[in-house]
This record gives structure tokens, C-alpha cells and sequence, in this order.
């Protein structure tokens, strides 16, 4: 094993975020986004500084609309790449350790979830972050780079990853045809330092990137996982998020020990212009003594925060409301890409 994926929680130096721009992606529903993007700056930025990426020339005008917020501006660095959507989850690289514990930008083709065909510019963008807070480390199989986006997977940090045959081994959107599942299983063990990949099997209902994991499961600390469930038999998510979690209650870490599992609520569905949206209280956010959580003006909203509360301590646990955000199909943590603290090489 070559490297090390620290888990979510670990230390971070910095967030990676991009500024909403395509109005496309929130059809007719674009004014709020902007403001959403500001809270979630206003709370990132006092505890860790916000990388920006930002179209070119609007510099002046995103610093204005921050400060109009109470951002300090020192927190926040803008960079002038122009990117296609803002999923930075996705496209930026994942930062990994090697064996003397130096810092490396782990940067996966990303190629818009094998659905869509403006991804270009954010696989440059991507590939300009891993170059500037590198050493950057391009993962390949056969000679191919090999795509893989931040979303399908969750780690523990100690040798445990979660993912979806959904997301990797169906041929809908097929990310690398030809890769098995022992394929993947090798290459999370050379690149991220993974002894034992927990298959979960489909993702919810309106997730248009095919399954990612983050709206099912996710690590709170190395022996606990949150999963979702939903409680109505009729209702399309109900049976594969109980296969999900059967599966979960039967999984056991790297060292053979049975994790604690905790449910998560979902919220109520949510439609809009006939397409149910993926809402999901999993796509929360873990930053520096805090936990951005995705909340959409539900009866559920407050069980679910109060969970996460519980199961955070030590971390302020905030609500971000998200109702309008995920009409772009993605909240808080397909909006975020978290850079460990690390050393860099001399």
C-alpha cells in the first residue's frame, strides 16, 4: 500500500469550493443559490480557510457580495479557473499520504459521471489544483487514467472503504469499462490505502450521478457508520436502502470488529417540475469543528441534525437549508472538497 486517504475528519487545511455560475444547472430556481454558497463560506471560513474558484473577471463582485455577508476576506483565496458545474466533490483531486507521511494531490479522470459531455473544464480544473498542491499522483490501470469521482466513495481513514456496485460495476454510466470488482478493490488498496471495501448495492432515487454513496452511508468516526433509511414500504427508496443496510449491519472493519451502525432519517420526497430531487441528509459536510448538514424544511430536519449532533460532540453541527441547492441534483458535500493538513515535500 502506497498511500494513506485520511478520513473527513482528520485535520483539514483548507475547503475547495467553486462559485455557482451555470444557470443551467438550476433552471428557473438560480437567485437563491449564490446566498446558499455564502452561508456555507460564512461558516467554513471561520474555521478553515476557502479555497474559491471563480470565473474569470468577477473577482471584484463575488468579494463585494461576501463581504456583504461578514466574510473576512483573508479567509478566502480565489482562483480564476473557469469550471462547467461546481461539484468539487467530483473533480478535484483527493489528497492522500504516503508512507513518511508527506502529502500527495491524488487527481482520477473525472468525466461528468459518464452521463454528461461539458466535464473539460472541470477535469482541467481539477488537474491545475492537483499540479499546485501537489506532488500530483494520476491513478491508472492498463495504461489508462483511471475515472473515479469523490462522491462514490467514503473512508475511515484506517483501511476501510465504502462504495456502490451501482456507481462501479454497472454498465449505466460506466466510469472504466473492464474494470471488476477486484480491479477496483486492488487500486483503492495501491492509491488510498484500503483493506477491506464494503459493496453497498443501489443509491437513491433522482442521484442522477448513478448511485454515489454519499447520499446512502457514511463514516462519523472509524467504527461508525450513519445510513439512511426510509420508513415508508411505498415509497421507491425503501427497499434498496433496507438491502443497504442489512449489508452494513453484517460488515466488520479491517480488523474483523462489527461496525456500530446508526440510522439516518430521509426527508420527505421532494419534487420539482415532475423529477423527484436527490434529498438526503447523508450529503452532510465534516470541516474543522463543524458539520454542515443539508436540510430541506422537514419534519425530519431537526432528528436528523439532532443525530448527527449526538454522534458530534465535539463539532458544532449546523443546518444549511438546501431545498432550492438541490434542484442542481447535490448539496453540501458534492459541493465540497476538503485538503488535509500535510506535510509537503522539501
Amino acid at each position: 500500500m502506497t498511500y494513506r486517504m485520511p478520513a473527513e475528519w482528520e485535520p483539514h487545511e483548507c475547503t475547495w469550493l467553486a462559485w455557482p455560475h451555470n444557470e443551467d444547472d438550476w433552471p428557473g430556481r438560480f437567485g437563491p443559490i449564490p446566498w446558499v454558497y455564502g452561508e456555507v463560506i460564512r461558516h467554513l471560513s471561520r474555521r478553515e480557510r476557502v479555497e474559491l474558484l471563480i470565473p474569470a473577471g468577477d473577482g471584484p463582485s463575488i468579494r463585494s457580495f461576501l463581504a456583504r455577508l461578514g466574510i473576512a476576506e483573508e479567509q478566502v483565496r480565489f482562483w480564476e479557473m473557469p469550471t462547467d458545474r461546481v461539484w468539487t466533490r467530483d473533480f478535484a483531486p483527493l489528497w492522500v499520504f504516503d508512507r513518511a507521511g508527506l502529502r500527495h494531490a491524488l487527481k482520477w479522470r473525472f468525466n461528468a459521471w459518464a452521463k454528461y459531455d461539458d466535464w473539460q473544464r472541470d477535469e482541467e480544473a481539477g488537474r491545475q489544483i492537483g499540479k499546485r498542491f501537489g506532488p500530483c499522483v494520476e491513478p491508472h490501470h492498463g495504461g489508462k487514467l483511471l475515472v473515479l469521482e469523490g462522491g462514490s466513495i467514503d473512508v475511515n481513514g484506517q483501511g476501510v472503504l465504502l462504495t456502490t456496485e451501482e456507481c462501479l460495476l454497472s454498465k449505466e454510466q460506466q466510469r472504466n469499462p473492464g474494470l471488476t470488482r477486484q480491479d477496483y478493490e486492488d487500486l483503492f488498496a495501491e492509491y488510498l490505502g484500503i483493506e477491506k471495501t464494503i459493496w453497498l448495492k443501489r443509491g437513491i432515487v433522482g442521484d442522477d450521478t448513478h448511485g454515489h454513496v454519499d447520499d446512502l452511508a457514511r463514516f462519523v468516526s472509524a467504527s461508525t457508520i450513519v445510513c439512511v433509511v426510509e420508513p415508508d414500504r411505498g415509497d421507491a427508496n425503501y427497499e434498496p436502502l433496507q438491502e443497504n443496510l442489512v449489508i452494513l449491519r453484517s460488515a466488520t472493519d479491517q480488523r474483523g470488529r462489527p461496525f456500530r451502525i446508526v440510522e439516518l432519517p430521509m426527508p420527505e420526497p421532494i419534487w420539482f417540475d415532475g423529477q423527484r430531487l436527490p434529498a438526503s441528509y447523508a450529503n452532510f459536510y465534516i470541516a474543522n469543528d463543524l458539520v454542515l448538514v443539508p436540510t430541506f424544511n422537514d419534519l425530519n430536519d431537526r432528528l436528523a441534525l439532532n443525530v448527527l449532533a449526538d454522534l458530534f460532540p465535539n463539532r458544532q453541527v449546523i443546518g444549511i437549508y438546501c431545498g432550492d441547492l438541490v434542484w442542481g441534483l447535490g448539496t453540501l458535500h458534492c459541493m465540497t472538497m476538503q485538503m488535509p493538513v500535510g506535510r509537503l515535500m522539501a
